[in-house]
């Protein structure tokens, strides 16, 4: 290995640690803190919250978001999607905290959700593997201690076809029924490095909720990531941060690969929360090529200096 490569590592590995890197210094810089009791009477686009565990710091980051009943009404359906992609205890940081799953299915209940479920189409498809995955992760316990129903994502015959409107790589996709049917999609990704796309985040889970996903790898997979959002875009996006898997992802091999950072961010400007999440690993959005593209289609916002931010960091936890 020379050393420059060890240098660069090392670069990392200091940049995540310390949650810097080449821009965490300005996601957590400049704190505006939002009382848990006193949410604001307009709400930002997009919250940041660190230093605690997961559902504390959902519980912290709605109520500055103004609430679930802000995107959840009573009677309605829920689909609530983490990243349950591979058969991985939640140590190795390729999975969704399955604690942070349940704080959400929690609080979609307590606005008054009539049905939760949760559910992902795992990247393996080796049979049984996806019930491996579920109960690996942690989030099926966690999800159906909280009432809500996991459902399957593994076969083929959940999944309908539908076209994407504009697009001109990916122009149609096989999406699970449920996302088609539900009144509320909440997109609950993993902030992880990816070794196709440099970092897996809120866009890229969403190759969860469709069926062909190696039709993405067959034409340009970062800009049929960003062109998938011109179909669907969450109503509210949960990026987990609390452990980062920063090498040998997605899938990851080692608990020595992950970096506690303890981190959330919410968003319902999925662009703005892949441009913060991107931030937080300590690398510029429109270096990853999927940001970029999204931006470029108007789904989004880039430059978090034209996003309502708010921001909050625990003194203990």
């Amino acid at each position: 290995m020379t050393d420059e490569r060890i240098n660069r590592r090392t670069f990392i590995r200091k940049g995540l640690a310390t949650g810097i890197g080449l821009g965490g210094g300005m996601i957590w810089g400049n704190l505006k803190t939002v009382s848990a009791q006193n949410p604001p009477a307009s709400p930002p686009d997009l919250v940041a919250v660190k230093n605690h565990e997961p559902d504390i710091m959902f519980n912290q980051a709605i109520r500055m978001m103004g609430g679930m009943k802000r995107f959840v009404k009573k009677g309605q359906t829920v689909v609530v999607k983490p990243n349950i992609g591979f058969p991985q205890t939640p140590e190795m940081g390729a999975t969704t905290n399955p604690l942070l799953v349940k704080s959400v299915v929690e609080h979609c209940f307590g606005a008054g959700a009539k049905k939760v479920y949760v559910f992902d189409n795992v990247v393996t498809s080796a049979y049984g593997m996806a019930q491996k995955c579920y109960q690996l992760s942690g989030i099926a316990a966690s999800a159906k201690d909280t009432g809500a129903i996991v459902a399957p994502g593994d076969a083929k015959k959940y999944y309908h076809e539908v076209d994407i409107p504009h697009a001109k790589s990916l122009l149609s996709a096989r999406v699970h029924e449920l996302v088609l049917e539900s009144d509320v999609f909440i997109n609950v990704p993993i902030l992880k490095n990816h070794g196709y796309t440099r970092l897996s985040m809120a866009m890229k889970n969403l190759m969860g909720i469709v069926w062909d996903r190696m039709e993405y790898h067959y034409s340009d997979l970062n800009q049929c990531i960003a062109e998938f959002c011109l179909f669907k875009n969450p109503d509210l996006n949960v990026l987990d941060a609390y452990r980062v898997l920063i090498r040998h992802g997605p899938r990851g091999g080692s608990p020595a690969d992950v970096s506690l950072q303890k981190s959330l961010v919410l968003s319902t400007d999925i662009v703005a929360c892949d441009a913060a999440a991107a931030k937080l690993y300590g690398t510029e959005p429109r270096k990853i090529k999927y940001i970029q593209a999204a931006y470029d289609l108007g789904i989004g916002e880039i430059d978090l200096n034209r996003v309502k931010v708010s921001k909050h960091i625990f003194t203990q936890g």
